[in-house]
C-alpha cells in the first residue's frame, strides 16, 4: 500500500510539527485532536511557522499555501480511516496510547501502519493493544520537527520488515536522516539524552556550576546546538520527570533515579517554558 495520506493524532508541539513536515512533502494530511478548536490551533501554528519561512526566504508562499491545503482538522477519530499511515503523538501515558491503537485498529485498514511518536514508553506493550501488530512502529520525531534531521524509526517485537520499509521510505521523502532500533527502554536517542540532562541536573542541584556555565560546557565544549538544561526547558520538566521515572523502573539504573531539584521544580509547577520558568526564567 502506497502512503498517500497521512493521519496525525495530537496537534501540540509534535503533532502540528509532523503534520507540517508530512504536508510539506506532498502528503494529504489529517491532524485530529480531542476538540475542533485544539486541532485548529494547531493548523495556525503551522500557519505561523511556515509564515516566518516565508519571511526567512526558506519557504516560497506558493509551497506554504500548498502544504496547508493538504491539512484537513478533525474532532472524531474516525476521520482517520482513509490514511495509510497515523503517527500518534498524544501524552506519554502507556494505557492512553494502548486505547488508541486498538480503536485505530477498527478504523483504519488492516494494512495501514499505525505508528507512536514516544520517546520511551515499550512499543511492543503498544503494538499487543493492535491488531495485526506488525504494523506498529515507533516514529520518534525531535522538537522543533520542521528543523530536526533525525527521525528515530523503534521496532516493536511484533515489527515487521515491510512496515520498517515503508516507513524509513516515508521518512526519506519527509527529509529525515533514520537511525533504527530495536525496543527497549529510552531506545538511543532518549536513554542518552535524558541521562545527560539529569545529571546536568544533579550538577546544577551540588552547587558545581550555574546553568548557564553548564550549559555553555556542552554547546561550546561538545557542541551541542543547546544545553542539557534549556533542552529541559524546552521539551517541559514534567515530561522529563516521567520519563526519568519510567526509565529508573524499567532498568533499575541509578543513572535515571531523578534528582529532588527536578521533583521540586515540576511540584512548584515551574515546567520549563511552556509555565514560563524552570531551570531559567521566560
Amino acid at each position: 500500500m502506497t502512503i498517500e495520506t497521512v493521519g496525525v493524532i495530537g496537534a501540540g508541539t509534535m503533532g502540528h510539527g509532523i503534520a507540517q513536515v508530512s504536508a510539506q512533502a506532498g502528503y494529504q494530511v489529517v491532524l485530529y485532536d480531542v476538540t475542533k478548536a485544539a486541532a485548529e490551533a494547531g493548523r495556525a501554528k503551522i500557519d505561523k511557522t511556515l509564515s516566518v519561512g516565508v519571511e526567512k526566504k526558506k519557504v516560497t508562499p506558493e509551497a506554504k499555501e500548498q502544504a496547508l491545503a493538504k491539512i484537513s482538522t478533525a474532532d472524531f477519530l474516525e476521520a482517520l480511516r482513509p490514511c495509510q499511515l497515523v503517527v500518534e503523538a498524544a501524552p506519554e501515558k502507556l494505557a492512553l496510547k494502548q486505547e488508541l491503537f486498538k480503536s485505530l485498529s477498527a478504523i483504519c485498514a488492516s494494512d495501514a501502519i499505525l505508528a507512536s511518536n514516544t520517546s520511551s514508553l515499550s512499543l511492543t506493550e503498544i503494538a499487543a493493544a493492535a491488531t495485526h501488530p506488525g504494523r506498529v512502529v515507533g516514529l520518534h520525531f525531535f522538537n522543533p520537527v520542521h528543523l530536526m534531521k533525525l527521525l528515530e524509526v523503534v521496532r516493536a517485537f511484533q515489527t515487521s520488515d515491510e512496515t520498517v520499509t515503508r516507513v524509513k521510505a516515508y521518512g526519506a521523502l519527509i527529509g529525515k536522516e533514520l537511525i533504527v532500533v530495536k525496543d527497549s527502554p529510552g531506545f538511543a536517542s532518549s536513554r542518552l539524552g535524558v541521562a545527560l540532562g539529569l545529571e546536568a541536573t544533579r550538577m546544577l542541584e551540588e552547587g558545581v556550576a550555574s546553568a548557564e556555565d553548564i550549559d555553555r560546557a556542552m554547546k561550546l565544549g561538545y557542541g551541542h546546538p543547546m544545553g542539557p538544561l534549556e533542552l529541559g526547558d524546552l521539551v517541559g520538566l514534567d515530561v522529563r520527570l516521567a520519563i526519568a521515572e519510567y526509565l529508573h523502573a524499567e532498568t533499575g539504573s541509578a543513572t535515571f533515579r531523578p534528582p529532588q531539584l527536578l521533583k521540586k521544580l515540576v511540584r512548584a509547577g515551574k515546567l520549563g517554558k511552556k509555565t514560563g520558568e524552570g531551570f531559567y526564567k521566560y
